[in-house]
């Protein structure tokens, strides 16, 4: 089965004060670290978003091996993202769909949904039963998903309508949004 990678990195970050993409952390920019994650995965292609301060992202992030691609509508939402990244990924039986503001997702957590790769699957982490990031979307969906993501709702309607298979990652990852910049001193005082 041919996973396809998709980071969302297209956002404003209006709530941290500035674009996630751009935010540092361990000495890499979220988006450079969320890339690496999909390839060291073995997701290929990896397609990553742009959308929000795209010029100054691509001069500070390293992006090795990935397709970049520019969402022009980024403000209207998450929506428009996934869409123009699934619109991207070309070929490929599934996509595992990560945003770019969950740096405590591990490779073992992308494998685990990786195992269910099929083109008729949907499936989502889970850590400690609550629904997170990422999303693995066969490629049967892609048509759906596309035509019902809208503003900041990404896939939640489609995956809502449809049967999603959880998959318990707690154990292996942390699956933790970083909306806020205390969310990211909290992180970095865990560690």
């Amino acid at each position: 089965m041919r996973v396809a990678g998709l980071l969302l990195a297209a956002g404003a970050g209006r709530r941290f004060g500035s674009p996630k993409a751009l935010v540092p952390l361990n000495g890499k920019l979220f988006v450079d670290s969320a890339a690496e994650l999909l390839r060291a995965a073995g997701c290929d292609p990896v397609v990553v978003v742009l959308g929000a301060q795209a010029a100054e992202v691509r001069a500070k992030a390293t992006l090795d091996g990935v397709t970049v691609v520019d969402n022009p509508h980024w403000d209207t939402g998450m929506g428009s993202s996934l869409r123009t990244g699934l619109h991207a990924i070309g070929v490929a039986d599934a996509v595992v769909v990560l945003p770019v503001d969950t740096p405590g997702v591990t490779v073992e957590a992308l494998h685990r949904l990786m195992a269910l790769a099929e083109p008729k699957v949907l499936a989502r982490a889970t850590y400690d039963g609550e629904i997170g990031h990422p999303v693995l979307i066969g490629s049967d969906h892609f048509a759906g998903v596309m035509a019902s993501a809208a503003g900041d709702q990404g896939a939640r309607d489609y995956l809502k309508a449809n049967t999603v298979r959880h998959v318990e990652c707690a154990d292996v990852a942390d699956g933790a949004d970083i909306d806020r910049p205390e969310d990211l001193r909290s992180r970095n005082q865990a560690t």
